[in-house]
């Protein structure tokens, strides 16, 4: 039997890579629909043509319009609903790699519908926690990115009172081994730099903050449902080890595989069963060495910011991800300092604390909505005082 996949963010890093095990496993899989912002027309054809989905999901009204004249025998949605669309058409698999908090609804949707749930995209779940959690079946949602992928295969070794550690492994990004005073004058180029991974502009800066980690931590928490102080982050510039699992009788669980998605994505598709030749393994004839060290929480206070957010719960991890992705845009379009993306989203954080936030009982989709948005409105002001 085909599965067929509902792909959100078709056009972005994650669902090109995803086409790509898609294509070479067309006995497998088929698309039933395709998403994408719109930026790249070209491209979306191009995969339309290919695929042949039954829908096609275009946020930009222009695009859309450049597919339906391309591809007149498919349907075309546009607007910024069409993605919520897409997630709930039913399909087997949602795979959602967009990007930022536009994916939370999508998210909802494809829970609603049935559809199992291959998330690369974070934020949904860290901005929607127990509305993300409380939509979900058993089993229903399978974690792509690298790390949480890692977890879940790890997590196969104990049950669930065997744990007693997660860890979430970083690359470090183009700044590991900088002091605070050094991450000043930092540049966008300098921090879309990455060492390891090839990823889009928002989390390539992400992870040259450590926002990125921070996130993974809180993601961590609810898809696995273990503490926040039992799990923990290191540092891993070669990352080779995506994340490990401690056990209570002092066993650590590690997986490796050279840095390439297309191992969690293709996972993420045929969970439990693994798809043979997703990625290249590791070559064991070759003499490597992996090292890992701390993280620095005085230059990077992404991770520790992060924590308080989680545990707060409610609309605040909301508010923290809303404030890094716009002081994120506000860095690459020189309006601010690399430093002073941490430092605002703190400030951000601090006073949403002091007045509006709304806790896990009594949280809606409508209340993390109001809370980014308040959020956004807010760093501007300060973004536009410099």
């Amino acid at each position: 039997m085909v599965t067929r996949v509902a792909l959100l963010g078709s056009t972005g890093s994650i669902g090109t890579q995803a086409l790509d095990i898609i294509a070479a496993n067309s006995d497998r899989f088929s698309v039933a629909a395709l998403a994408a912002g719109g930026g790249n027309p070209d491209q979306l054809i191009q995969q339309v043509q290919t695929f042949a989905p039954e829908l096609v999901a275009v946020a930009n009204a222009d695009a859309a319009d450049a597919v339906r004249q391309a591809c007149p025998d498919v349907e075309v949605m546009d607007g910024p609903q069409a993605a919520v669309e897409a997630a709930a058409m039913g399909a087997d698999i949602v795979l959602n790699g967009m990007t930022g908090s536009v994916g939370l609804q999508p998210t909802l949707a494809a829970l609603a519908a049935g559809s199992r749930l291959a998330l690369a995209n974070k934020e949904s779940l860290v901005v929607g926690g127990v509305l993300v959690t409380q939509a979900a079946a058993d089993d229903q949602v399978v974690p792509v990115d690298s790390e949480h992928s890692a977890l879940a295969q790890c997590l196969r070794s104990g049950t669930h009172n065997e744990v007693k550690r997660l860890v979430l492994t970083a690359s470090g990004g183009p700044f590991r081994g900088w002091s605070a005073d050094q991450l000043e004058d930092v540049t966008p180029e300098q921090a879309l730099a990455h060492p390891t991974w090839n990823m889009g502009p928002v989390v390539t800066i992400n992870s040259a903050t450590l926002v990125n980690k921070g996130l993974e931590i809180i993601e961590a928490h609810l898809l696995f449902d273990i503490g926040y102080d039992r799990i923990e982050a290191v540092v891993h510039p070669q990352s080779v080890v995506h994340s490990m699992v401690e056990f209570v009788d002092g066993s650590t669980i590690a997986q490796a595989s050279p840095p390439d998605m297309h191992l969690p994505i293709a996972l993420g598709l045929g969970w439990p069963d693994r798809i043979a030749d997703s990625s290249p393994p590791c070559d064991w004839t070759q003499a490597a060495t992996w090292e890992f060290f701390p993280l620095d929480t005085a230059a990077f206070p992404a991770v520790r910011i992060a924590r308080e957010v989680g545990q707060a719960a409610g609309t605040a991890p909301a508010v923290f991800n809303a404030s890094n992705e716009e002081c994120v845009a506000g860095f690459l379009a020189g309006q601010i300092g690399f430093s002073s993306i941490l430092r605002t989203v703190e400030t951000i954080v601090d006073e949403h604390r002091g007045s509006g936030f709304v806790p896990d009982a009594s949280l809606s989709v409508s209340d993390v909505l109001a809370a980014e948005q308040w959020a956004r409105a807010r760093t501007h002001e300060i973004l536009n005082r410099g």
